[in-house]
């Protein structure tokens, strides 16, 4: 069957259009880029195949891809064209195609919450040849109301002629509008415009916008000619929603065992329908359980981006019928642990999992023999198996850091699947999973039932001693740590402990660990946001030595020679500007009267006026290390942590060769104030060239390298997380792929104001006044009087002194501006929104944060002072919220 491919594309010389699809779908003519088209004419690129019917038994998929005069490749969004027609196989087939661009609004209509919840398509009706039809019309239009339909007309008879009162009414198909016509080709062009007519009062509402489309007849006669004609030209903006977002583990039930659990999030997604909520946000749920500490509390240090945690397991359900007796005698702690205002983690999951390996005794061997959970097996078994022979040998050796095991310290599949035959206590993983599954699963199809999309988070990094770093330790660079560079949130950075991603070789096998975490997560979500995505682009980088964030730099990037320092007529010196820079002046301005003390046990010197720290206390880490044992007494721990970070550069050395990164707000630095003031002007001039100006275009292509075929891989929508130091290029991505932004009114991310105005937001956004990283509404009111009083006047354009609480109305009224911003979505925390009603928020706001940025062993034991069936039994408190949903137009 021969099949001709156009599409209209305006290019230059040099450069080229490639028809790419699935594997093996055009036959051996394919390459690694798929087929090279002929450029036709200055409108169109045209490709003639050959090609089997048979394909078009099922939908064709394919897109196509622009290739630059310098090779460069811009594929257009592939997942939207999906070709089923009613044909009649043996006639030619001529297809007119409109490019997809990736930052098409229309696009995000196509991903999961709005296909499978929010704006379901009607079931596709049966594709039925029309006798004489030669043309097919094809075009998505995204957000019709139920009594509307898309309409043809055009300069033909079979296109009425223009004659409103009688247009041509196209049919749902799935995703598309089509409609079949037998069309006589005339002298002239075809031209034709769609529009949307409603079906109630049966009469035109609208064309579409812009000029007419336009059409030449095709040359091939006896044939069928396919228009895709890409989306309506109608507004593709008007659609708004409102979500919430609070941790699973901050729910509150009558009944609960001190934490919230996946059960939990059916009773939320009932309340949420009630006040016109269409979306609840999560942390992350995966296992954390390293420790069986508190410390396992920071939900983005997984021992596996695969596994769900067993702290969110009701156990009720997991008893079923045959076995309640096991969970009936936990009353007493159930009432003990819930009646906490915090989370007790320890105790919940030191009770949760010793009840757990009861059940698993009684139900474990039957459960395992059921169809249901081999299926699931066999589907995760690709990180399921190691993921529960890890947790084996956690258990055997009573740590996660594989390091100090007496044996399997490296993955071995052969001894993995070993140690996994006849192992009960590897069972017991991979039925807690089991369970995990099935009742998120559960969950999360009762929101959908409600109208609800559930959104995930996908944290940045993975744990160091975890299940994914011990089967695949080449995916990571092992000898670093991954962290944030200093903000107003951190002074001094952050450290998070991750390793970081070996990105190269992960693209070496199309980032396959990274497509089978979204497919593992669009199990049970709609959506999610991409922590830090700020990584994808670079991320900031920390050796195994340093203990602060502020002894990082950003990888990739495009580092320092000495050459360059020389050429800008700065006198470098490895060891003036390398070396902590410490004397006498230093020390007395840093410790003062314990100067004395600091010299004596830490440092040394060799002309009584200039030191340098003895080597057991040369690193951050030595020092971390020795405080841990010897402890602090003095308080000399966060000076002696200043003067190691009191360098101008960072000593690189990979591949034989030696670079430099300026340390992160050097011109702060007592080593930077000690320089001659010419010498600071071209220093601090590099600085910002460094930062700020080279390296943009070098991390848009790294990014570019990871996040189109990352987010092709996955039809969840994604949103990302672009707070803090974000290079000018990540907006520009971020919108060209249709990644949604954050924006937060206290974080603007524009030079020069103080506070982001929602009314500014773009459309493809969330915005939000905080996040879980953040104190709330509530709490932020308090912590900087200036700050509020100039919010209090420029951004609620109120006169006079503002109140020293943020009372209720305030704080309903910032909650109003983020509902009325023009972003896509608005999501606010729960906490947020509990601030409105002065007689049901929390008394206390600083027991309302959830995460403290700043402090690395921060315990995330955050809990919702009411319970859910308080929150619903509420009415006013419903009414008001829904009330302000509606009127906001979400």
């Amino acid at each position: 069957m021969k099949v001709q491919f156009n599409i209209r594309f305006h290019t230059k010389y040099g450069e080229s259009l490639w028809l790419c699809g699935a594997e093996n779908t055009w036959g051996n003519e394919q390459g690694a880029n798929g087929i090279l088209m002929k450029y036709l004419n200055y409108d169109y690129w045209t490709l003639e195949l050959e090609l089997d019917p048979e394909i078009f038994q099922q939908p064709l998929a394919y897109y196509y891809t622009f290739q630059t005069a310098d090779g460069e490749r811009v594929p257009e969004y592939k997942t939207t064209r999906r070709l089923q027609l009613p044909l009649q196989l043996e006639n030619p087939l001529v297809i007119y195609d409109t490019w997809i661009a990736t930052d098409a609004i229309e696009n995000v209509f196509y991903t999961a919450p709005f296909e499978e919840v929010l704006l379901p398509a009607a079931p596709a009706a049966p594709l039925v040849p029309v006798a004489d039809a030669n043309y097919i019309f094809m075009v998505k239009a995204p957000l019709l109301e139920a009594h509307q339909a898309v309409c043809l007309l055009g300069n033909t008879d079979a296109l009425s002629n223009w004659n409103t009162a009688a247009p041509v009414l196209l049919q749902r198909t799935g995703a598309y509008w089509m409609v079949q016509l037998s069309i006589k080709p005339e002298p002239l062009s075809l031209e034709y415009k769609y529009g949307v007519y409603d079906t109630s009062q049966q009469r035109l509402i609208a064309y579409e916008e812009k000029e007419n489309r336009v059409q030449d007849w095709p040359a091939t006669e006896n044939g069928t000619t396919v228009l895709q004609d890409g989306f309506i030209r109608c507004a593709n903006h008007t659609w708004r929603g409102a979500g919430m977002a609070i941790p699973v583990f901050s729910l509150r039930t009558e009944n609960g065992l001190g934490i919230g659990e996946f059960n939990d999030l059916k009773q939320l997604a009932d309340w949420a329908q009630q006040t016109g909520l269409k979306l609840i946000q999560i942390l992350p749920v995966n296992d954390t359980t390293a420790t069986f500490t508190w410390r396992d509390s920071y939900p983005y240090a997984a021992i596996s981006a695969f596994a769900l945690n067993p702290i969110y397991l009701n156990l009720e359900t997991v008893a079923g019928d045959k076995a309640q007796d096991l969970v009936s005698s936990l009353g007493p702690d159930k009432e003990r642990l819930n009646a906490l205002s915090q989370i007790d983690y320890e105790a919940v999951l030191q009770i949760k999992i010793q009840t757990l390996k009861k059940l698993f005794d009684r139900l474990g061997k039957e459960q395992l023999q059921s169809k249901s959970y081999k299926r699931f097996f066999e589907t995760n078994r690709y990180w399921l198996q190691p993921y529960a022979v890890f947790c084996y040998l956690r258990d055997q050796y009573k740590t996660v850091d594989y390091s100090k095991w007496t044996a399997n310290r490296a993955y071995d599949p052969g001894a993995v699947a070993a140690l996994f035959r006849n192992n009960p206590v590897v069972s017991f993983y991979c039925f807690l999973q089991y369970h995990l599954h099935l009742q998120l699963e559960d969950a999360v199809a009762h929101a959908h039932k409600k109208g609800i999309v559930i959104k995930g988070d996908i944290p940045i990094g993975v744990y160091r001693y975890g299940s994914d770093t011990w089967v695949a330790p080449e995916l990571y660079h092992m000898e670093l740590q991954a962290g944030a560079p200093p903000d107003d949130f951190a002074v001094y950075g952050q450290n998070w402990g991750f390793p970081t991603y070996n990105w190269p070789r992960m693209q070496e096998d199309h980032f396959s660990w990274w497509r089978n975490r979204f497919e593992q997560m669009s199990h049970y979500f709609d959506a999610f946001r991409i922590d830090h995505i700020l990584g994808f682009f670079r991320i900031w980088s920390i050796p195994l030595d340093g203990v602060q964030g502020i002894m990082g730099y950003f990888d990739p990037s495009m580092e320092l020679k000495a050459d360059e320092f020389h050429e800008r007529g700065i006198q470098f010196s490895e060891d003036r500007f390398c070396t902590p820079f410490v004397n006498t002046i230093v020390l007395n301005q840093v410790f003062g009267k314990q100067a004395a003390l600091v010299k004596k046990q830490f440092l040394a010197t060799e002309n009584g006026f200039d030191y340098f720290f003895l080597p057991d206390f040369d690193t951050q880490r030595k020092l971390e290390n020795w405080f841990t044992c010897n402890g602090d007494a003095e308080g000399l721990k966060p000076g002696l942590f200043q003067l190691l970070a009191n360098v101008l550069l960072l000593k690189q050395e990979a591949g034989g060769f030696t670079s430099y990164h300026p340390r992160f707000s050097l011109d702060q630095t007592l080593s930077f104030q000690s320089l001659p003031h010419d010498q600071q002007v071209k220093l601090k001039a590099l600085y910002n060239d460094y930062f700020f100006k080279r390296q943009d275009a070098f991390w848009k292509k790294e990014s570019m390298k990871k996040l189109p075929e990352l987010k092709a891989s996955t039809n969840m929508l994604i949103c990302g997380e672009d707070l803090g130091l974000v290079p000018s290029c990540v907006p520009e991505v971020m919108q060209e792929l249709g990644i949604l932004s954050l924006e937060i009114q206290r974080m603007p991310k524009q030079p020069g104001i103080r506070f982001f105005n929602p009314a500014h937001a773009p459309y493809l956004s969330v915005v939000s006044p905080s996040t879980h990283d953040m104190s709330t509404i509530r709490g932020w009111w308090e912590e900087n009087r200036e700050l509020t009083q100039t919010f209090y006047n420029e951004m609620l354009q109120l006169q006079g002194e503002a109140p020293r609480y943020c009372e209720d109305w305030i704080n309903r009224e910032i909650i109003r501006q983020h509902l009325a911003a023009p972003a896509m979505w608005c999501i606010c925390q729960l906490q947020d929104f509990l601030g409105m009603d002065a007689h049901i928020r929390r008394k206390d706001p600083a027991e309302e944060r959830i995460n403290i940025p700043a402090d690395p062993h921060h315990y995330w034991r955050y809990r919702m002072h009411l319970t859910l069936t308080e929150l619903i039994e509420n009415k006013a408190f419903t009414h008001l919220l829904k009330t302000m949903i509606v009127n906001s137009g979400r």
